[in-house]
């Protein structure tokens, strides 16, 4: 088995996949930020559950895909910042993805956070994805 070089990336090009492929549930290895990351999915409405798995001694984490009128809820996902290059943004600068439509997940000091959550706190961190 070979090392991933970025454990998001490969994260949530699973999910896109799923969801473009029309597959109703989705397996990751688990790791506490792409938990994090599921969960806001969740909250948000992306997704329509959220478990951890456990496989052997490894565990996974176990996502069911949403559909509305047989379209996916996920339309797109974006990775920003990438291990070659870090994107950081203060609590002023985060930005909207469509006009408000999508969502950013950022990593902040307080946790894992939707845009919205991160500006509420008043907190920036890094821009970890875009999703729509």
């Amino acid at each position: 088995m070979s090392a991933l070089t970025d454990p998001i990336a490969d994260f949530l090009t699973r999910l896109r996949n799923a969801s473009q492929a029309g597959l109703s549930e989705v397996l990751a290895p688990y790791s506490k930020i792409k938990f994090e990351i599921a969960k806001i999915l969740k909250q948000e409405g992306y997704v329509s559950s959220v478990d951890i798995e456990k496989a052997g001694e490894f565990q996974n984490i176990k996502i069911v895909t949403k559909f509305v009128n047989r379209a996916p809820a996920i339309t797109g996902l974006k990775r920003v910042s990438k291990p070659g290059l870090r994107k950081y943004v203060g609590a002023k600068e985060v930005p909207r993805v469509l006009g408000g439509l999508g969502i950013t997940i950022l990593s902040t000091p307080k946790g894992v956070l939707s845009g919205r959550e991160a500006k509420k706190e008043n907190v920036g961190g890094e821009l970890l994805a875009y999703v729509w």
